[in-house]
């Protein structure tokens, strides 16, 4: 075990991703004693290999009107956007169909709302979180880019920009020139743009998460490296196993991702957690130079974005669960496409990785207290905005541990909603 010994006032922290790990820096700066526990390291899962960005006022669900088309045309299609391992299909059924009644009108604009209240600040609140620390330093102005080529790609995003614009988001429309004017090195075949200006880039994503652990651990919180196999609440204390060892804590914080489902169960809740596998090729060291922000291709569904290492692109979604092995021609095929994009972008592979990302089909995250055992606190299925969401994330749970009223009402993202 790595920092302080742990008292009986305690707090668990169980998962070191980037929910996880912004949690416990959040926590240790109130004061508290904090032990964060993961069973792979700081960034072993999703939180290591995103885009990066930090898309504030982010909105738009998942689940859109129309996306049940896009899944049933997937099933077997190990390439498209969106795909569906057919040996997962029965298992991903009834998550499926969760997702599906998610898409329809009237539950899409109410889940937009309790998304932009969440992601409102989420720039800020990164700001605020990292100020005067190095951490700081892993955050960059310049906003969100979504490129098009063709009206009938831009116009799909119509739906979206509706909800952006009953919600008040802020975002630009783009022309040809505007785009160019952005991003110089983008070939000049994009037509249409939407640029959301108040949103950050991060450098490093598994940077930060390492970071921020050693930050929690330099204030005097601790971490060590195991597998929680049983949450046991007993009046006002929780048991913790690990395997053959048993520790005890005044408040549990279950941050663990795609693995937060048994623990969930094993508190009372059956939350309908599932994962959205996604894939990285990282470019290059230099080829970062190309652009100045994270860049989506609206026609292809991948983005482009400069890291400290190289240029990252990422490809969007799979359903196959956590164990199914890799398949990184999903990715990979994308080479030529973002070449096409860059016209000078070295393509060589420097490395390729996969992640589950811990989603529901809601498109929100669970975020508070379990029903049965209130000492026992959830904060995970941050789905594709776990970056985005880990700082608002973190201070709301530290003002329900403090006993504060959270600066976001968390009733929408209530366990017990399912």
């Amino acid at each position: 075990m790595i920092g302080a010994r742990l008292s009986e006032q305690d707090i668990i922290v169980i998962g070191a991703g980037v929910v996880g790990a912004a949690t416990a820096l959040a926590l240790r700066r109130e004061g508290h004693g904090v032990l964060v526990i993961d069973r792979e390291g700081p960034a072993a899962g999703a939180s290591s290999g995103n885009a990066g960005a930090v898309v504030n006022e982010s909105c738009a669900p998942t689940a859109m009107p129309g996306v049940w088309k896009q899944a049933l045309a997937s099933i077997g299609d190990p390439l498209s956007p969106l795909s569906i391992r057919p040996s997962y299909l029965l298992r991903a059924a009834p998550w499926l169909l969760r997702f599906l009644l998610a898409s329809r009108q009237g539950r899409v604009a109410s889940i937009a709302r309790e998304l932009h209240a969440l992601s409102q600040h989420a720039a800020s609140d990164w700001r605020k979180l990292t100020k005067g620390t190095a951490l700081d330093g892993f955050f960059h102005d310049g906003g969100w880019l979504k490129v098009y080529e063709t009206e009938a790609a831009f116009e799909k995003t119509a739906a979206a920009r509706k909800l952006m614009d009953a919600l008040g988001v802020g975002y630009e429309l783009l022309s040809a020139d505007d785009i160019r004017n952005l991003e110089p090195a983008l070939a000049p075949i994009f037509h249409h743009g939407i640029f959301q200006k108040s949103s950050l880039r991060c450098d490093d994503p598994a940077g930060l998460v390492r970071a921020m652990v050693d930050e929690a651990v330099s204030a005097g919180a601790a971490f060590r490296v195991a597998t929680v196999t049983a949450l046991e609440p007993q009046g006002q204390r929780v048991r913790v196993r690990c395997g053959s060892e048993t520790l005890g804590a005044r408040r549990v914080v279950v941050a663990a991702g795609a693995w937060s489902r048994r623990l969930a169960a094993q508190v009372g809740h059956k939350v309908p957690l599932d994962t959205e596998r996604g894939y990285h090729v990282m470019l290059p060291r230099g080829t970062e130079a190309l652009l100045s922000r994270p860049v989506l291709n609206g026609e292809r569904s991948f983005v482009l974005s400069p890291m400290r290492a190289g240029l990252r692109m990422t490809s969007q979604v799979e359903i196959a669960g956590v164990d199914a092995p890799p398949n990184f021609a999903r990715v990979r095929h994308l080479l030529p496409e973002a070449r096409r994009m860059l016209p000078e972008l070295d393509v060589r592979e420097e490395s390729v990785w996969m992640g589950c990302r811990p989603s529901l089909p809601d498109s929100l995250p669970v975020i508070g207290p379990a029903r049965n055992a209130p000492n026992v606190l959830f904060a995970f299925g941050h789905q594709h905005l776990g970056l985005t969401l880990a700082a608002v994330t973190a201070f709301a749970v530290a003002a329900v541990v403090a006993g504060r009223e959270p600066a976001v009402d968390l009733s929408p993202y209530r366990p017990e909603r399912f």
